[in-house]
């Protein structure tokens, strides 16, 4: 939730006028719970997708950081209140990385050039049309030196979406 990488993205919706509920799964930092192999952190994902609608309603605009990511493709699926999806640094090469779904929405994926935990060969292969891909060249995974950029390409794809908009 304190990334570098989750902050700007939360800017950058901020920014275009939509607005930004950033959480912890289950047992990260103080919230309460264990790790549950991704199953139980969609959960989490699906009742933050709930408050969202409380709070602000649709448009809503779903994504992610690496883990974050994962589960939120898991939770978004089917979900008619998503319209679109921004994914960074989705960790495809992981062990949750084969059952993850392509979203059915506008999708932005992020990946660093020199990501490890999905790189983006791995990440071209499964969006296989699913989505913008945009590789960040000399990034890692946390794409360390690289969030004004990140930040402009989620601005950017924000700004292509209809609805909401600054």
């Amino acid at each position: 939730m304190h990334s570098k990488v989750v902050f700007r993205a939360a800017r950058a919706l901020s920014r275009a006028g939509y607005g930004v509920l950033r959480f912890n799964f289950r047992g990260v930092g103080l919230s309460e719970g264990r790790f549950d192999e991704l199953q139980g952190e969609a959960d989490d994902y699906r009742a933050a997708l709930d408050e969202a609608q409380r709070r602000g309603g649709p448009p809503i605009v779903a994504g992610g950081f690496s883990f974050g990511a994962a589960a939120g493709l898991k939770a978004i699926e089917g979900d008619p209140r998503v319209t679109a999806f921004v994914g960074v640094g989705i960790p495809l090469a992981s062990e949750y990385g084969s059952a993850l779904p392509r979203p059915k929405v506008p999708a932005l994926f992020v990946v660093g050039a020199n990501d490890t935990f999905g790189p983006p060969r791995i990440l071209r292969a499964w969006a296989a049309g699913a989505g913008r891909i945009i590789e960040v060249p000399g990034a890692d995974h946390f794409l360390e030196g690289k969030l004004e950029e990140l930040e402009d390409v989620i601005s950017g794809f924000l700004r292509e979406l209809p609805g909401k908009t600054a």
